[in-house]
């Protein structure tokens, strides 16, 4: 039997282009203009899916869905808007609704999602109490963002464990706080732990707890992460700098839902959803032998990549608003950017990324007394006019980068992660480590695998060329031609 779409939508072009797409992919299709005739419908048991706008001249479709929800709970219902921010996506999923779409839409995708909603209907979810819904926890309104969004929406009412990637100052807590406090588990305790801020003969101690005289120093028992963050989330970031040991562990949780303490016996059952991030490419450390590969599996289990600023520049001037209204709220004098500084802020690099931007806004606030921020002290807080840059908002080299020019940038990227506190201690040795890996493998490759040749480009012995490639785990390339 044809399936019947209801449409809902006051733009006309939009309903003549979903009539026209949706005839064409064999449904039946019905469209109104408003929300009263769309009600009217679904309250007479008509339509298999409902696919609306949420802004009608009649009624907001977030105040409709409730009563479809109550009066039909396994209609899908698709919900498009103009409105491209995370309350709205999070206030489609809250509400009920099968899937939400940011305007304007691919309709290929729409066809998609709508046979995937007829063959499988998605089950009724968890609406959050009002009063939950003011804030906006996340900021952005480009493409990238509005993919992100997405995910989360769909991820809020599962225990599904969850992988954030990307470049320091991204925003990773951010996201796996926004996921807690609006999914299901937001009634339970938020825990973070940063990885590379805890001694690696500490964090087995401070993630799974110690018993009374486990080690020395070790006066009494000490709860970790784990039963502190029980019935709720905990945030493992920076997981790519986990000890091997503590890796194993954290694997037995994944695996058997359980845990012990460090010098105990008795297994500790835990109810706990994680979210790790890391700013490292974990596959590349699992080839030098520094992350199990089995707990990478465990944990990609839904990857999300959060894009670097420098991807939606868009985003710039509604982060700035945002920042600036944090400001004010801390004290700081009200702020305005004027269209040229705001220009310049979108084709900086930002290698500190959000968290520079961030910083550089709360600065701006606290020491300029002008009441409007112009073109020539934003350029002169960032220490250089942009067209000087050696990267550009692309992210790409406006001229060959050399080596001390491309390993400043990354070191600022990192510092910059941090904010106002350094780095763990240990970084000349983890630097040297990080760069010979990449730096090896370039060489291997330019030389086609052979050895010979390969150190002699990096000026080493072979032996010891050999001997750096066992411990680091290369990849040597070979072919036909190698020597």
């Amino acid at each position: 039997m044809t399936a019947t779409i209801l449409v809902a939508d006051d733009d006309a072009a939009i309903r003549t282009v979903l009539n026209q797409a949706l005839t064409r992919a064999g449904y039946d299709v019905r469209i109104t203009s408003n929300a009263a005739t769309l009600w009217r419908w679904i309250s007479g048991g008509e339509g298999d899916l409902v696919v609306t706008d949420v802004v009608m001249p009649d009624e907001n479709a977030f105040d409709l869905l409730p009563r479809i929800k109550k009066a039909r709970p396994d209609l899908p219902v698709l919900v498009m808007s103009a409105q491209n921010t995370f309350m709205t996506a999070i206030k489609a999923s809250e509400k009920g609704a099968y899937d939400y779409l940011p305007k304007p839409f691919d309709l290929t995708e729409l066809i998609a999602i709508i046979g995937r909603a007829l063959a499988e209907p998605k089950k009724k979810l968890v609406r959050l109490d009002d009063d939950t819904q003011d804030g906006m926890p996340l900021v952005g309104r480009s493409a990238a963002m509005q993919e992100i969004y997405r995910v989360l929406a769909r991820l809020m009412q599962t225990d599904l464990t969850l992988m954030i990637t990307g470049e320091s100052g991204t925003g990773k807590e951010l996201v796996a706080r926004a996921l807690h406090d609006y999914g299901k588990r937001r009634n339970g305790p938020f825990v973070a732990i940063n990885m590379a801020a805890i001694p690696r003969d500490l964090i087995e101690s401070e993630l799974f707890g110690h018993e009374k005289g486990a080690f020395t120093g070790a006066q009494t028992r000490s709860t970790g992460r784990f039963e502190q963050a029980e019935g709720g989330t905990l945030f493992l970031d920076e997981i790519g700098d986990m000890p091997m040991d503590a890796q194993t562990r954290l694997l037995r949780v994944l695996q058997q839902g359980e845990y012990t303490t460090v010098g105990g016996r008795t297994p500790i059952r835990t109810d706990v959803r994680i979210v790790a991030a890391t700013n490292k490419d974990l596959k590349q450390s699992i080839n030098q032998g520094l992350f199990r590969e089995d707990l990478y599996y465990r944990l990609n289990v839904v990857p999300l990549r959060l894009p670097p600023l420098r991807d939606r520049a868009e985003d710039i001037p509604d982060l700035v608003r945002h920042f600036i209204q944090q400001g004010e709220k801390e004290g700081l004098d009200p702020k305005r950017f004027d269209s040229e500084a705001l220009e310049v802020m979108k084709a900086y690099a930002w290698p500190g990324n959000v968290r520079e931007l961030e910083n550089v806004v709360r600065r701006l606030m606290a020491l300029y007394p002008q009441d409007v921020i112009s073109r020539e002290i934003v350029e002169q807080e960032l220490r250089a006019d942009i067209s000087d840059s050696p990267i550009t908002k692309a992210g790409v080299a406006s001229g060959p980068m050399t080596i001390a020019q491309a390993v400043e940038e990354n070191m600022r990227s990192y510092f910059a992660g941090f904010g106002d506190s350094l780095p763990p201690s240990g970084l000349y040795e983890r630097v040297l480590t990080e760069v010979e890996y990449p730096l090896i493998l370039a060489a291997l490759t330019a030389t086609r695998g052979n050895q010979i040749k390969a150190a002699d480009l990096l000026g080493l012995n072979r032996n010891t060329l050999r001997k750096k490639i066992r411990e680091l785990g290369v990849s040597v390339y070979r072919s036909s031609r190698s020597a």
